[in-house]
Parts: structure tokens; sequence; C-alpha cells
């Protein structure tokens, strides 16, 4: 793997991301839409928008907004954007802009319109190939890495050695990794876990207790299980490799349960001001950071409607998301349902 990393987003996975590598004491280019982000990060040494208390030494930061720049100069890049941007961040680089490199995915999400994977996208549009991608997925809150608080991070790709050099990079006392190759499900996970917090929040929001909510969890992880074996068949109809699965693992299950209950998720504190009474888009504009679970109800739901997984409660979080049905009325049948 190369020496040379950049990052292309500046929120506060980005911002985490950045803070973990610098502290390693590797170099990173960054790229930043904003030049009054940049130039605020390059005289006051934080970024004014994200995790304010991380302060970097700029001299590690070769900082621009020319995104071409950045991707020329990167062997590895590390995309943490919104998955409802990433086209339109990359839309402005050709179609060989990813050659030899390693691509990075710290999206939580699929790509709005096609529903698809980051690295179905990548390797549609930029011809990317499967061993050059990689994910990082949780169980990790940025605001927790800002305060240098343990955490876990797991790291999947096809090609184990490289996987392990990657993690080797992120390492360090506040930060473990775990290396998997399950590239397709914890993606997946990643995505229904954020769909699942926002039922969690609505529930909180109603005024549901923790008994309830304990129950709610245990029936989304059954779900997510279901999908993830329906979508297995479908793809093995579509002459596509299986997947292995190892839903007890922290990307899995342990993903699940921090979204789900952590005050620091954001696609828990939409729920819970959609539970309240907001709708959707004050809740956006209260909110003022992209939770990934909103575009993913959306997208889930039109993938669900050809692989047929039973998902009572990621219907109903759609339902209360893009049809406008009543939250009291959705939970109301959600209660029924739970084993």
């Amino acid at each position: 793997m190369g020496n040379h990393i950049g990052i292309i987003g500046s929120g506060s996975w980005a911002t985490a991301i950045a803070k973990i590598l610098t502290d390693n004491n590797q170099n990173i280019h960054w790229w930043i839409r904003s030049e009054e982000t940049i130039r605020h990060l390059q005289l006051r040494h934080h970024n004014k928008h994200y995790l304010t208390s991380v302060y970097f030494d700029t001299r590690m930061l070769q900082v621009n907004n020319d995104l071409a720049e950045v991707v020329r100069s990167s062997d590895t890049l590390i995309l943490a954007v919104p998955s409802a941007f990433l086209r339109q961040v990359l839309e402005t680089l050709p179609a060989d802009a990813f050659n030899g490199k390693q691509v990075v995915s710290a999206i939580k999400g699929l790509v709005p319109g096609t529903n698809q994977l980051i690295n179905e996208y990548l390797a549609d549009q930029f011809g990317l190939p499967p061993e050059s991608y990689f994910t990082i997925t949780g169980p990790c809150h940025a605001e927790e890495v800002a305060n240098e608080k343990l955490s876990y991070l797991t790291f999947s790709g096809l090609d184990a050695e490289r996987t392990e050099e990657l993690a080797a990079r992120f390492n360090n006392s506040y930060l473990q990794t775990i290396v998997n190759k399950d590239l397709y499900g914890v993606q997946f996970a990643s995505v229904l876990k954020n769909i699942y917090a926002m039922g969690a929040g609505i529930a909180h929001g109603l005024e549901y207790g923790d008994n309830f909510l304990s129950v709610f969890i245990t029936n989304c992880f059954r779900e997510m299980q279901e999908f993830l074996e329906k979508y297995e068949q479908f793809q093995a109809g579509h002459g596509k490799e299986a997947m292995v699965h190892n839903y007890n693992a922290s990307a899995y299950l342990g993903d699940l349960l921090v979204t789900c209950y952590s005050l620091h998720s954001r696609n828990r504190t939409f729920g819970n001001m959609i539970g309240k009474g907001y709708s959707v888009k004050a809740a956006q504009l209260e909110l003022n950071m992209i939770a990934e679970g909103y575009y993913a109800s959306r997208c889930i739901f039109e993938i669900n409607q050809e692989i047929g997984a039973y998902m009572p409660i990621a219907q109903k979080v759609y339902s209360i998301l893009w049809e406008h049905l009543h939250t009291e009325e959705a939970f109301l049948e959600i209660e029924k349902g739970l084993v």
C-alpha cells in the first residue's frame, strides 16, 4: 500500500479519520470543498464545523479544494462524504481517476437513485477492481475518537494482506482494528443499522422505554439477518458469489447497538425529532448534518421489492419518512409484530 493517503470529505467522520492518521504520524492529502473551512483550518488548526476540539499539526496536512489534485497525489483514497452527495462530488473526475489506486469507503450508505453499494458504483463509473476496494465500518462514533475513548473499527477487503496493512495504519492507543473479508455484508449492515437507529429514535421520541427498545432492537437484528440471507439467495440466483457473514461480530450487532442507543448517533437523534412531531424537513434543518438512514430507508425499500425479505420495521420507518405515515399508528403496528 502506497504511503500517500488522501481523504475526501470534511464532516465529523472525515475529521476523525484525519485525527487518527495524523496522530499516527502520517501526512495526509485532504480534500475540503469550502475555501473558508480550509483557511480556518490552516489558521486555527481545527475544523470550525465538526469536532472542533480536535487540533491538527497543519504541517502534516496538504489541504486542497481541487479534488483532482488530491486524487493524483494519493495512492490510497478514503471516501468520507455522505452517500447522497457521492456522485456530485466525484462527477468531475475522469473515468481513469482511480487507476492503480486503492479506495477505502468510510461511507455508511447506498448511492441514491441507483441503490448501489459504493464498490458497485465505483466499478461502474471508474472501473475500480474489487480487490482495490476496502471499507471501514464501526462500531465507532467520531465524537469518541475525538475524545480518544477506546474505539474499534472493522476493515473489510477481498485481499486479506492489503486489508491488514491498511488496518495497521489506524491502530493506536485509542483505536483497535478488526479485519474480515465480508465486503458486502458489512456494507449492508452499516446501511440497515442507520434505518433501525432512526426507528429507535422515533420510539424514544414517542416515549417508549428501555424495555420496549431492547425487544425492538432484537427484532431489528433479526430483520437484518433476514435481509442479508435473502440478498445472498438473490445474488446466487444471478450467478454471483455467496457471502459469508458472522452476524455476532462487532460490525453487525455491535454497530447496530451503539447506533440505536448512543446519544452521539445522528440517525437516532433525527428519529427522536420525528417521534416528537418534527417534519422531515424541520428535522433536517435542526440536525444540520446528513442522517444516512433517511436516504437508506428508501434505497432498502426499493431493493427489497426485488428480494422479498420480511422487514416490517424497516418498512414502517420508510413509510413514516417517505409516505407520511403517522408515527404512533406505525409503532402500534410494530408493537403487534415484535417477538
